[in-house]
């Protein structure tokens, strides 16, 4: 049986994504490479939004991602899971830059002066930047891409003993893991580029894997949601009042107590409020769900391009800067889906669509 609870997680986190990119272009609280801060406001208290969101929506996507890779396992074999994660992942993070996200990478780019500073860089050089620029989001799946391979490894070397033992993980097991998970938030994160958190996030993978994976351990969550829904909005609160104003994203702010706990918290909470509440299945959600993917590929260019051409300009007032950046992640995200999506070829190039058969 399909677990519309997860369908459902993923689908909304994809759309608290977008709302966080068209606050976090414009933010005023010293994160680079974006346009920053286009209003006359002395303090922006709506970029607690930001705060709120960050340190949970990548964790609770690489557990869903976790999770998904067991039930996928289940029913197929390494050969078949190395062969769909690369089709999905790799082929749009690698090929898919030269196909269409060079795009993105020249918005990022110009967006960061890296043209107009260096006006004599040569093309080639121009191209390359563009390229490489043009991962952007997808840093996500580039992680999630090495960590099923990692994945196939350690099943080959668990072969299920563990996976068995976790099973058995109640609350005092998800409550002692949070020292596990402040640990692995200190561990192999990269200097400059910091999303890539190799540490925090293999471990949350491997959380969603070999713990939540089982359904046991979602039935003891559900009963225990009121409890880390609870310890979520005390830590929210703390964290929000610790750091507002600060550059969240980066050290130390990211490798904090309150940042870490409060992200492993909120993670669980929203896992069993979905497991209890909303785990249906409608026509709304399906459709949403088909094309989550999607419009996590494609959202940023349009935000980013209303804030290259029109906010850092001064084009328009600051209202209807944010207003039309959201109408361009979501309308941008789903128009380019629903196009390339009908191109074949193009469509395994940038979505990872197999041409037997358009998912």
């Amino acid at each position: 049986m399909r677990k519309n609870y997860l369908d459902n997680i993923r689908w909304m986190t994809v759309v608290v994504v977008v709302l966080y990119h068209v606050l976090y272009m414009y933010n005023a609280e010293g994160i680079v490479g974006v346009v920053g801060k286009i209003t006359n406001l002395e303090v922006q208290y709506y970029d607690l939004f930001q705060y709120i969101v960050y340190p949970w929506i990548m964790m609770l996507l690489f557990m869903v991602s976790g999770i998904s890779s067991r039930l996928y396992l289940e029913k197929h074999s390494h050969k078949e899971f190395i062969a769909s994660r690369t089709r999905k992942l790799l082929v749009p993070c690698t090929i898919g830059l030269f196909a269409f996200q060079f795009l993105q990478g020249y918005v990022n780019a110009s967006i960061g002066g890296a043209f107009a500073n260096n006006p004599d860089v040569p093309l080639l050089i121009k191209i390359m930047i563009c390229i490489l620029s043009g991962i952007g989001v997808l840093w996500y799946i580039q992680l999630l891409w090495i960590f099923s391979l990692m994945l196939v490894l350690v099943r080959k070397l668990d072969k299920d003993r563990l996976w068995n033992i976790c099973g058995k993980a109640g609350l005092p097991v998800l409550v002692a893991l949070l020292p596990v998970v402040y640990a692995a938030g200190q561990v192999l994160n990269t200097p400059i580029i910091v999303v890539y958190r190799f540490g925090l996030y293999f471990f949350v993978f491997l959380f969603g894997y070999f713990v939540l994976s089982h359904d046991e351990v979602i039935e003891r969550l559900k009963k225990y949601f009121f409890l880390f829904l609870v310890a979520t909005i005390g830590l929210c609160i703390a964290f929000c009042i610790r750091y507002f104003g600060e550059n969240y994203a980066i050290s130390p702010a990211y490798r904090s107590v309150l940042f870490l706990c409060y992200g492993y918290t909120a993670s669980l909470a929203i896992i069993a409020g979905m497991a209890k509440y909303y785990d249906v299945s409608n026509g709304f959600t399906q459709w949403m769900s088909k094309r989550s993917y999607g419009l996590y590929v494609f959202h940023y260019l349009g935000i980013s391009a209303v804030g290259l051409f029109i906010g850092k300009k001064g084009l328009l007032p600051p209202a209807a800067v944010y207003a039309l950046s959201l109408v361009a992640g979501f309308a941008g995200g789903y128009l380019l889906n629903e196009i390339i999506s009908r191109i074949p070829g193009y469509r395994w190039a940038v979505l990872g669509i197999r041409e037997s058969k358009r998912s």
